[in-house]
This record gives structure tokens, sequence and C-alpha cells, in this order.
């Protein structure tokens, strides 16, 4: 018989729909929440369809701001409060990935105004009341229950036409999140088994992607497995791969899903020499250790390999890792700077972890 450690379970707290064609109950959850004037964010690469969606809305739309950016810099945030005021805008609707739902989380922390979030990639961080923010050249990373999405919209026909670059690299970004969910330090049995049904379901769907892009059923598994991803995210603290993450894409500008892409099978093969058992559900989903599994998994789905490749050097690798050991935080396995340091460089150069 196991016995059940002691833990913690947060909850679930965001209310979620999930489906195809669910964009269109957007104005009926804006007054659900008891709203009428909503301001919709996206990026710029997504601007038509933030005002698609603002004509879809009709009155219930205070206006369009489409200037979200990776990694929610202040002054972004700053610029788009001051549309929210002048709007009279009473609440969000963020339509888009990481970067759009980050934007409306620091509006949201910042005055109270409720959050609709649409995501239309595999990021997660709309389960979270997690906020990774940049100013001076550092990312910082808070959690408050102000930060957590009302309502997040799964619409499957969104993510029919997201490029199988990004829908390889944002997978293996939400991968990361169970992953790490793991060996959390506050880990519940719930979230383990959400994190492993989520990786189950990603191991399956992401190369059914890659073979037929537009088949329906296979997005769907996808975004499901990254709801969970998203959950587990929301539910346990994250350790090693996100410090790292958060350092590379906050102090030098690497784009957030490759980061996750590229780092994932080091760091958990790095973890894998203290939480092996932990880390089974990894092993089973891809058939080798953790590190390896991932990484050959990785390889087959043409992700990319090399921080080398998104410009960063040996210098900048000594740096980060000084960053990323400058403060303590929770992690299964012990390091020193120089674990750290011999970690970058195998991430630098694509080579395969040990375990």
């Amino acid at each position: 018989m196991t016995p059940i450690a002691p833990f913690v379970f947060p909850g679930l707290r965001s209310r979620v729909i999930f489906g195809a064609g669910t964009i269109a109950r957007t104005g009926s959850e804006v007054e659900r929440l008891g709203h009428s004037r909503a301001l919709v964010l996206s990026t710029p690469n997504q601007e038509a369809d933030a005002y698609a969606l603002a004509d879809r809305l009709g009155p219930l739309a205070a206006g369009v701001f489409t200037e979200a950016a990776m990694h929610t810099p202040v002054e972004v945030t700053e610029k788009a409060l001051e549309v929210f005021r002048n709007t009279g805008a009473d609440c969000v609707v963020a339509l888009g990935g990481g970067s759009t739902t980050g934007l409306g989380k620091a509006i949201a922390t910042r005055i109270g105004a409720d959050q609709v979030v649409i995501p239309t990639t595999y990021a997660g961080s709309e389960m979270t009341d997690i906020l990774g923010e940049t100013a001076g050249g550092e990312k910082t990373t808070r959690r408050d229950a102000s930060i957590l999405p009302e309502t997040v919209i799964y619409d499957v026909d969104l993510t029919l036409t997201l490029p199988v670059g990004l829908t390889v690299t944002s997978g293996l970004n939400a991968l990361a999140h169970a992953a790490e969910a793991l060996y959390a330090e506050d880990r519940n049995p719930v979230i383990a088994l959400m994190s492993a049904e989520a990786i189950r379901a990603l191991a399956e769907a992401l190369p059914a992607v890659v073979r037929t892009p537009s088949d329906a059923e296979a997005r769907g598994l996808a975004q499901y497995g990254a709801w969970l991803c998203g959950i587990a995210l929301g539910g346990s603290a994250m350790a090693l791969h996100h410090k790292l993450c958060h350092t590379l894409g906050g102090s030098f500008g690497t784009p957030h899903a490759e980061t996750h892409a590229i780092l994932l099978p080091h760091t958990v093969g790095f973890n894998a020499g203290a939480a092996a058992g932990l880390l089974e559900p990894v092993a089973e989903a891809f058939g080798d250790t953790p590190g390896r599994g991932l990484f050959r998994f990785a390889q087959g789905l043409g992700a990319p390999m090399r921080l080398a490749d998104f410009g960063l050097s040996e210098a900048d690798l000594d740096r980060a890792a000084e960053i990323a050991t400058k403060n303590p935080y929770s992690n299964p396995r012990p390091f020193d700077r120089q674990q750290i340091r011999s970690l970058l460089q195998d991430a630098l150069e694509g080579r395969q972890p040990p375990q």
C-alpha cells in the first residue's frame, strides 16, 4: 500500500468554456460578469482578429488595443491602461497567446478589472494567477489572486490555422508546466493526475498536428492537454526550468515558446537525477529517460534545438547562469552556478542531455 503524503489542493477557480465555435459566447460572458464595456486586447499580428471580435461584440466593445508584446513590458501595460481609462472600459477581453494574456493580467491586477481570455496558442498562462513582467532588462514574476482570469474560452476552431512551428513550440511550452508540476515542492495528487493526462494528450496530439495541421480532432486534443498544463502551472510552484526561461527571455530577449522548447529536455533531464520516480509519466509517454525522451520527441516535431540559433553567446550564458543562481528557489535537485552553466552550454549547442 502506497501512503498518501499530506498535501494542499488550491482548487480550480476559473470558469472554462471549451469546444468549437465558442468565441460566439464572449459577449454573454462579458454580460455574465456584469460588464458592458470590454477593451479587446491582442498583439499587432492579431489586430484583424481583434477588430473582428470587437465587431462581433458590438456595443459591448469599448475599444481595441493591439500592442501586447512578449514578456509583458511595463511600458506597454501603462499605455494600455491609458486606453482602458480613456475608452471607459470596465473589463478586458484578451485574444491571443501568452503575450496578450499577460497584458490582460497586468491591467487586471493594477485596477481590479475582470478578464475574459480567449487563448489561440497552448501557452497555458490563462489558467494561472502568475504574472511575469519585464522592466529594466529583467523579468520578475509574482502570484496574486487579482491576476487570475475570471473566464477562459477555449475555441478549437481558433487553433486550426496556428502555424505548425508555433504549434510545436507552444505545445512544448505547455508540456513544461506539466513536467515541473510533477516534482513541484507543493505537488498534490490532483495536479499530478492532470499533469500525467496532459503529457499523454500532447504526446499523442502534437505529432498528429504536425502531420495534418487541419486535423480538428488532434487540435482539440492538443488544446485539452494545454488546458490541463495550464491548471498544473496555476496549481503548483515551478522550478528550475521556468526560472531559466524567464532569465533568458527577460534579460536576453529570447522568444518565449522557443526558449521553453529548447530548454525543456535539459532541465527535466537534470532534475531526473533526483526525481526520476516522479517523472515516470514523462518517461512512459516518450519511451526513454525523461530528458532524452523529450529531446527526441522535440527533434521529431522539428522544434528548435539550439539557443545559439537565437543569438545567444558564450558570454551570455555566463551572465545567465549568474542571474539564475542569484536568488534561491525550490528545485528537486540542488545546483550551483557551474552546473547551470553546463546545462545552458548543452542547450546552446543542441546536445542531447545525459538523462
